[in-house]
């Protein structure tokens, strides 16, 4: 008995899910095979862009500046900015906050030069609050939120790239 009702149960539930529209996520589906991303090397952004997008599978990341012509599209970092500005002082003028700025600008264009998505610039804020008694553990949380930035960034671009129509 009690094994009938848990299956009719788990029923219910399966039917409840698949009747509001809820699907397991499947990999991002992008209208171009192959990519160059320029200055990938030197930027942790354009690595981790690279890696995002191999990790996918179906897009194949050309690295060897002398290939560029295989690429469909290359993705142009122009700046890669983070900055860290005082917007909160004590009474005595000592620093009691700081707010974390992370700006990208990038284009991406065709093999061609044609622009697929013109010049563009992403831009992500973080506050955060500073205490001397308290340096290490505040530098590795800023470094946390300057990696979560970097990473929603990334997400914003692949969202971006993958809306592009047909190449």
């Amino acid at each position: 008995m009690t094994v009938t009702r848990r299956s009719w149960w788990m029923t219910c539930g399966a039917l409840l899910l698949g009747g509001c529209g809820f699907k397991l996520s499947r990999p991002t589906s992008y209208p171009f095979r192959t990519i160059h991303i320029v200055g990938s090397a030197l930027s942790p952004l354009g690595t981790e862009t690279q890696r995002q997008l191999q990790a996918g599978g179906t897009v194949e990341v050309i690295e060897d500046p002398r290939q560029i012509e295989r690429a469909e599209l290359v993705l142009e970092f122009l700046q890669d900015l983070r900055e860290k500005v005082v917007i909160g002082r004590t009474s005595t003028g000592a620093v009691r906050e700081f707010q974390l700025r992370m700006r990208v600008r990038f284009r991406v264009r065709n093999r061609e030069g044609i622009e697929r998505i013109p010049e563009q610039e992403l831009e992500q804020r973080r506050d955060i609050t500073f205490n001397e008694s308290f340096v290490l553990s505040k530098s590795a949380e800023e470094n946390l939120l300057y990696a979560n930035m970097q990473t929603e960034m990334v997400q914003q671009i692949l969202r971006r790239l993958a809306a592009l129509p047909a190449v």
